[in-house]
């Protein structure tokens, strides 16, 4: 099966925005095809394509700008044992927080709202339960956060979606009690609970203990060719030092944290040299990483619609998801909850940004403390 062509490049895009015409599984997610049959045009999102070639001065300075504006400084997140620091005195972002108020001091408002609806609770992991760090192999999650997931998973129905794969973000949090969505929610194993088992894009399995699961792999064709693509990027970005690149099953992903900013453009480079013959692939941008992924009408919102509806918790006026995340791409839920006004996103960021965002949280040390008043006020709820 051979989706290459020598007639289109790949474009620096932001996943496409989701309408409310697709926010249903069923209708939102494009068809695909059994392994070995021919793609359907109507399978992918429409992206637009620039001509192939040296990647030019224009199109050089666009891709370092939007790897500048997607690359904040970073701020060392405190330590988990440490006491909250005081507010924050800048102008700007006690301004912003106007817009965006942190979950913390509005806790009241957001448990009140809560009573008499079930919690679902989602969350990114990198920067939102581990600290950013400079090598991503190393973003552990500290023993009191996982302790924290682990109470509030015992409350409230809980899915990670990461970008990470699957079964690295389980490797991290290593807890076997909730859902697991990697590759942005390309890949999506659960616990087999209220979900229809004629789902057409949904398989029973097992996990690495045995127990049976639900497993939803919607951009699973394209395997072969991520693969290919991650060997090719490892080798054209092998005498770049600092760069990074991680496989992440379904996606691939080009950490440039660690690269002197003047190579920047060298690493944009050497990734357009890469996938530009791969017509059925795009590339997006997060916190110093630039990701290729399927074309497909999937993204990190699609996933919560899906894990919602997977629980039987879709359509329901009894309740209230909440996402908490610090990522570009976990825009796409929170656009999900604010379009349907159907819960809470919570940014994580410690520095003003634009967001569909509800809520505001610091820190990852800000997020434990959230959960931990979740906790709280769930056992406190039960024992009235």
């Amino acid at each position: 099966m051979d989706l290459k062509s020598n007639h289109t490049a790949p474009v620096l895009a932001d996943p496409a925005p989701i309408s409310k015409s697709r926010l249903g599984v069923h209708s939102g997610l494009l068809p695909y095809s059994p392994p070995g049959a021919v793609f359907s045009p109507n399978l992918f999102l429409t992206v637009p394509r620039k001509k192939t070639g040296i990647l030019d001065d224009v199109r050089a300075s666009s891709w370092l700008d939007a790897m500048k504006s997607s690359s904040p400084p970073h701020k060392k997140t405190r330590e988990f044992n440490n006491e909250f620091a005081s507010a924050d005195t800048d102008v700007a972002y006690r301004t912003w927080m106007v817009k965006y108020p942190s979950a913390l001091t509005s806790f009241e408002q957001i448990s009140n709202y809560a009573k008499g609806k079930r919690i679902a609770l989602f969350l990114d992991y990198d920067g939102t339960l581990s600290p950013i760090v400079d090598n991503p192999d190393f973003a552990f999650m500290s023993n009191d956060m996982r302790a924290v997931v682990e109470k509030v998973a015992k409350y409230f129905p809980t899915a990670i979606i990461s970008g990470r794969s699957r079964d690295k973000v389980y490797e991290f949090v290593g807890l076997t009690d909730l859902y697991y969505a990697g590759s942005h929610g390309m890949d999506i194993m659960g616990p087999v609970r209220q979900f229809s088992d004629d789902h057409p894009n949904c398989i029973r399995s097992t996990d690495k203990q045995g127990k049976e699961v639900n497993l939803f792999q919607p951009a699973s064709e394209f395997l072969p060719m991520i693969d290919e693509v991650y060997k090719s990027l490892v080798n054209s970005t092998k005498d770049i030092k600092g760069a990074t690149v991680e496989n992440n099953k379904f996606c691939v992903s080009v950490h440039y944290r660690n690269v002197d900013e003047k190579n920047w453009t060298t690493v944009a480079q050497c990734v357009d040299d890469v996938i530009k013959n791969y017509p059925r692939l795009r590339l997006t941008h997060g916190r110093k990483v630039l990701e290729v992924r399927p074309v497909i009408n999937w993204d990190k919102g699609k996933a919560v619609t899906f894990l919602l509806e997977s629980l039987g918790l879709s359509n329901c006026d009894d309740v209230l998801p909440i996402y908490v995340g610090d990522d570009r791409t976990d825009e796409d839920a929170f656009k999900v909850l604010r379009e349907g006004n159907r819960g809470y996103g919570i940014l994580v960021s410690s520095m003003p940004k634009e967001s569909n965002a509800f809520f505001s949280l610091r820190d990852p040390q800000e997020v434990m403390e959230f959960l931990k008043s979740l906790v709280a006020w769930k056992k406190k709820m039960s024992a009235l």
